[in-house]
């Protein structure tokens, strides 16, 4: 599973564009910010930035104490047959939220995002770009980025009420009932009738 990591460097410099970054993104948004525009702020070449951090979205992972970079994690769930891809997302979601190591830092995460509109903003325009994007165009279909947003919020709303809320019986579920359960709905959002699927979806008060 990759995650992500420290590399060898000066300790200040490093510090320095992780100070200038968290400053810009929260000024700015993550689609506002460039690595040349950080550089420039921290004084340092743009080349450091990409020998730290592994680019913009190493970046944001590591302001935002995130426990993978999705440009190097996801790639290896979003191969393969993509009548399987529902099956390989929930279980790569599961095993983060479940790991001794990843799991706190999903849930710091997530609580941080809830905690202000900017931080909830913050993070979501870099989920809307680094994930459901990169998903979308490993579909390219019809409504490729509403499928995604679907398969995205499902996802979300699990790890809310399972690891955050520990909504019961959810909270008791083995991660193979979760599975069973939820990857055929995550299927569907991502390679069924979507019209369909719409239509069989409760309509909200």
């Amino acid at each position: 599973m990759a995650r992500t990591g420290r590399r060898p460097g000066n300790a200040d410099t490093r510090q320095a564009i992780l100070d200038v970054a968290r400053t810009q993104f929260a000024e700015l948004g993550y689609e506002g910010v460039s690595l040349r525009g950080i550089a420039r702020a921290a004084g340092v070449d743009a080349a450091l930035v990409h020998h730290y951090f592994d680019g913009k979205s190493g970046l944001f992972a590591e302001v935002m104490q995130l426990p993978l970079d999705p440009a190097v994690a996801l790639p290896g769930v979003l191969d393969g047959d993509v009548e399987q891809l529902g099956e390989r997302l929930l279980r790569f979601f599961l095993a983060l939220w479940e790991s001794p190591e990843t799991g706190p830092r999903m849930r710091a995460a997530i609580r941080t995002a809830l905690s202000s509109e900017e931080a909830s903003t913050r993070l979501g325009h870099f989920v809307v770009q680094e994930i459901l994007g990169r998903l979308a165009t490993r579909l390219g279909s019809d409504q490729a980025m509403t499928r995604a947003t679907l398969t995205g919020t499902q996802l979300i709303g699990l790890a809310v009420a399972r690891y955050l809320v520990q909504a019961d019986p959810l909270i008791r579920m083995s991660v193979e009932e979760i599975v069973a359960a939820v990857a055929p709905t995550l299927q569907g959002y991502l390679t069924g009738d979507l019209a369909e699927v719409l239509a069989a979806e409760p309509v909200q008060a």
